[in-house]
């Protein structure tokens, strides 16, 4: 066997063993952890987000009126559905946790099927804690007003910490 051969035959080798390659690190405060069922990960077995990773992803901006608001508001940041596609999520519940330990179920479905936002800013400025960030699962009541009722509005957490996949 000559060089060549048993160079590309290593190659062909490496590339097959590879496991999938995982999303990149966080280099600024983590503000979101999904655990659980994820296959894509970067720090001890989860997906960690920060605000430069999450802005990297596909995203929508709706207003709408809330419950939480007053008048029209429009919210803006990553579709929950890139966010799991990020963090290869794999499961039918999400349990999405508050940061003062408040927890949703979620169905898998919610993320796939509606336009359902983590938004990362309000009227054009970054979300605070103060202000229900820095994430807030918001459904697109703009463009599905029969979402408008308290099924949703439970699910509708607001500073969120991590996502749990089951």
């Amino acid at each position: 066997m000559n060089i060549k051969r048993i160079f590309l035959a290593a190659l062909l080798a490496a590339c097959v063993s590879t496991p999938a390659m995982a999303i990149d690190q966080p280099t600024g405060e983590v503000i979101l952890t999904v655990t659980g069922r994820v296959t894509q990960t970067n720090v001890a077995g989860t997906a960690q987000f920060d605000a430069a990773m999450l802005k990297k992803l596909a995203s929508r901006t709706g207003e709408m009126e809330t419950p939480w608001t007053t008048g029209k508001v429009r919210f803006s940041g990553p579709l929950l559905r890139a966010v799991l596609d990020e963090a290869g999520a794999e499961g039918s519940t999400l349990v999405v946790k508050a940061l003062n330990d408040y927890s949703a179920e979620v169905p898998m479905a919610d993320a796939g099927e509606l336009d359902t936002i983590l938004a990362t800013s309000m009227d054009g400025k970054t979300m605070s804690v103060r202000d229900k960030g820095p994430l807030f699962l918001v459904y697109p009541f703009d463009t599905n007003p029969e979402l408008y009722n308290e099924k949703y509005f439970s699910r509708s957490v607001w500073q969120i910490k991590a996502i749990d996949v089951r």
